[in-house]
């Protein structure tokens, strides 16, 4: 192509010699001796002049030389054609550069067969060549790339894009859109910008997005979209970063940016960042709109004192409250249940609206009956409607909903349903939690079949329902008490104007229904399934719960295994569930080893789950069910729960008194002796730390600080260890040491024991078990302070060589107080207990807890 087109262009460029036209100069004279010049041959035809390799193609053509001119622009425009950019880009260049203007040139040009030239190779998936190439070639030449586009170019350009779009390539779809809005290009009409946008949301590449929205000039809206659609995929770190950009990208803040950010501060939690965000502005020395004091105290509504917080700021600097601020202060009281302070503001409000300042709107009045129909003040809320339709507003679902809740929580069906009905009438439009909260009305109130009954004529009828006065025949007695604002007449001529559309929740709550009937709960569930719904979490514990109250425990555990076979994870109230039947059914080994299970997945316990692992037992029976017990109970206090201990304390109380069977005691004595510690009691922590196995070998008890009860339950909690473990066979090997405190040589305080603590374990060790008890203490030297070391706590008793200035110099030796109970005795002890006629197991004696 190259050498048709140097024979071409030889055909109508004329040499460059000044010679006239017709005259050729022949290149080698002849020798000068001759005379004679002979006749010049003809020019071959065939024969291809040469041109210099450092002259253009066209660099001799001529201005005037139109018909040239025209020749090669149709060449051109066949190039293009046929989609030879880079020869057309030769040709073209040579032209301009002989003088041509490149207007003049682009009017002779065929743009339609360049445009469908274009189409062709991108349609062949060129796109590289017809941007990188062609584009820059027609920007060097002084002719923009978008005014040789037709409509069928674009098309082929815009299913490029669409291309690249659809397969996901971000990084290449946003070059291609920088390249060609930098020729001018519509961008936002070869895709749209909310694709764009949701791709680089997608693949979490704010860097992509934010380069994207530059090339708009509204790229301050194209951000906060960014933001936002950041925050709704909970990616805070990337709408910070989209954040950033706008503000480098704008010379004034931009306000709406700021509310947005905080916005999806609120979004994903972080409600401590919307608070920053806050404070830098105020840094700044710039105020804040309405729109971000209501976005940061919306985020911040949860804490109420801080959003009156913010409406004080808010005043202090001169911004006008509107209707929202005030809607978002009764929102926080409503989440702070303080309904006296919403009702000063609601009342502020009617005062304002009053005098015209402001005008009250349906969120106001929702609100504020939400108020109160969370405080179960049914009527207060009720009063609330009637200032609503006194101002011309008029309830939406959300006000309908929450009037019904109102009369639900308070346990007002009838009421709730009259509501109802009065909704129906009202032309409003019901939507699932409508029908929810009267079927969970009836639940609570324990009018099951009616709840059934409700469910089966909403789901049959559907949007032809119709309300009979048979669903009103039973009155409530706390009606005849209270008047009702809502006049009581019949609604039989009442039809529902929507379908009815089950959800989960519905089902959940008629599975609460079923009560004991497992098989009426399978078939919900079932039921369920079959309407496209997913049983969740809170489905499966229900199933559970009914199954365990119809006496079939292995069917409960059943179901909870089932769960993990088809890749469900329960949930701590599906195990909480499962381990209440274990112990409503007497089994309190399977109760802790579905505990157990929980912390094989991970699966943090509740309060309630640990409350009713330690109710699993009424009584214990060996040493290893009262280290498990203890093992949960110091769990619990470690994850942060302060629970009311009393009945394990009378548990253990219990298993410890039972060392005195056959010593002279019969069964009901020490029954009296359940002592209430009191709260601040830490009995359970020391007789977990005696018991624990680590303190096997340990022949130590530690009594300081303890009261003479106290003390009491713990030597004989170690007494029943050396009981238990000398029956598996493990043999004492030496005394048992017990520590009351420190004592001044010639006095006769120690310090670190309780008033009578001595005596009462003197008197349990030698009248009450037979025991032979001596005194044994350890003197510590004058002058340097000593340590002595208990080895059943591992504890350090240290003596500071420091006094205080109004001590006196001389200082007293200090004696370590302890009893000593000797092996030979232990051991007639235990073998005593051996030979003596076995006696009722303290398993068998039952406690009676308040």
């Amino acid at each position: 192509m190259r050498d048709a087109l140097s024979i071409l262009a030889s055909a109508t460029v004329p040499p460059s010699s000044a010679s006239p036209p017709g005259h050729y100069r022949h290149p080698h004279r002849q020798s000068t001796t001759s005379t004679t010049a002979k006749p010049q041959p003809h020019p071959n035809p065939k024969h291809k002049p040469q041109f210099p390799t450092y002259s253009p193609l066209l660099s001799s053509y001529r201005r005037d030389n139109r018909q040239s001119l025209t020749y090669n622009t149709e060449l051109a425009s066949k190039l293009a054609e046929d989609g030879m950019f880079e020869d057309f880009l030769m040709i073209s260049e040579s032209v301009v550069a002989s003088g041509v203007k490149p207007s003049e040139f682009l009017a002779l040009l065929n743009t339609r067969n360049f445009a469908s030239g274009i189409a062709r190779v991108l349609d062949e998936g060129n796109l590289h060549s017809v941007v990188k190439m062609l584009f820059n070639g027609l920007k060097r030449i002084g002719i923009d790339p978008v005014q040789m586009f037709d409509a069928v170019s674009v098309e082929s350009l815009r299913r490029e894009c669409r291309r690249l779009l659809k397969r996901g390539e971000v990084e290449q779809l946003v070059s291609l859109m920088e390249t060609l809005a930098g020729f001018k290009f519509q961008i936002r009409e070869l895709v749209e910008p909310s694709d764009v946008i949701s791709l680089c949301i997608s693949q979490r590449d704010p860097t992509a997005a934010i380069r994207y929205a530059q090339n708009f000039p509204h790229m301050e809206i194209m951000f906060c979209s960014i933001i936002l659609e950041f925050g709704k995929k909970r990616d805070l770190a990337s709408a910070l970063t989209a954040f950033e950009a706008a503000k480098q990208n704008t010379s004034t803040p931009n306000m709406h940016a700021y509310r947005t950010i905080i916005d999806v501060c609120g979004l994903c939690g972080d409600y401590l960042k919307s608070r920053t965000i806050y404070e830098g502005l105020l840094a700044g020395n710039i105020t804040p709109n309405v729109y971000v004091f209501n976005s940061l105290m919306n985020v911040n509504s949860r804490d109420l004192n801080y959003a009156l917080g913010i409406y004080k700021k808010m005043k202090k600097l001169g911004v006008t409250a509107e209707i929202t601020t005030h809607n978002i202060l009764l929102k926080s009281c409503c989440v702070a249940a303080k309904v006296e302070l919403a009702q000063d503001i609601y009342k502020d409000l009617r005062e304002l609206e009053a005098k015209g300042t402001l005008k009250l709107d349906v969120f106001t009045y929702s609100t504020m009956i939400k108020v109160f129909a969370d405080a179960k003040m049914w009527k207060n809320a009720l009063e609330v409607k009637d200032d609503m339709v006194t101002s011309g507003v008029i309830p939406d679902t959300v006000t309908w909903s929450s009037l019904i809740s109102a009369c639900a929580n308070a346990g007002l069906v009838e009421q709730a349903i009259k509501l109802f009905d009065e909704m129906l009438e009202a032309g409003g439009q019901p939507n699932s939690r409508c029908f929810n909260i009267l079927l969970h009305a009836c639940v609570e109130a324990c009018q099951y079949d009616r709840a059934f009954r409700l469910f089966k004529s909403w789901k049959e009828r559907g949007s032809e329902q119709t309300t009979s006065n048979d669903n009103l025949n039973s009155s409530d007695d706390s009606l005849a008490v209270h008047h009702t604002r809502v006049t009581s007449r019949p609604y039989s001529h009442l039809t529902m104007g929507v379908p009815f559309r089950p959800t989960t929740s519905t089902y959940n709550i008629l599975m609460k229904a079923c009560g004991a009937d497992y098989y009426r709960a399978k078939a919900l569930m079932d039921e369920m399934k079959t309407l496209g719904l997913s049983p969740n979490q809170i489905s499966w514990s229900i199933l559970i719960d009914v199954c365990g109250g119809s006496g079939n425990v292995a069917g409960a555990i059943q179901i909870l295994r089932s769960l993990h076979e088809t890749g469900i994870q329960p949930d701590v109230i599906a195990y909480t569930t499962a381990i209440k039947i274990c112990v409503k059914h007497k089994k309190p080994k399977l109760a802790f080893m579905l505990f157990a299970e929980m912390e094989k997945y991970q699966i943090k316990p509740n309060l309630v789950t640990y409350k009713t692992i330690l109710t699993a037992r009424s009584r214990y029976g060996s040493l290893q069910e009262v280290q498990q017990s203890l093992a949960v109970y110091q769990q619990m206090r470690k994850a942060g729960y302060k629970p009311n201990d009393y009945y394990l304390k009378q548990l253990i109380e219990e298993w410890c008194e039972g060392v005195l069977q056959n010593e002279h005691h019969n069964e009901g004595q020490f029954a009296s002796r359940i002592t209430d510690f009191g709260p601040q009691s830490m009995l359970l922590e020391k007789v977990a730390e005696h018991l624990q196995d680590s303190n096997a070998e340990s022949l130590s008890i530690d009594l300081q600080g303890l009261t003479k009860v106290e003390a009491r339950i713990i030597v004989l909690a170690v007494l029943r260890k050396i009981k238990e473990k000398y029956i598996a066979g493990n043999s004492m090997e030496d005394d048992v040491s017990i520590i009351l405190g420190l004592q001044e040589l010639g006095s006769d305080v120690i310090k670190g024991e309780s008033d009578g603590v001595k005596e009462a374990v003197i008197r349990l060790l030698e009248h009450d078990l037979g025991l032979q008890v001596f005194a044994a203490g350890s003197r510590s030297g004058k002058g340097k302070g000593s340590r002595m070391y208990s080895s059943s706590i591992g504890e350090t008793i240290e003596r500071s060589e420091s006094t205080q200035a109004s001590e006196s110099p001389t200082r007293r030796p200090m004696v370590l107080q302890r009893l000593k109970v000797t092996r030979e005795s232990l051991h007639h002890w235990l073998q005593k207990k051996m030979e003596s006629s076995p006696s009722p197991s303290p398993s068998s004696i039952t406690i009676t807890t308040q």
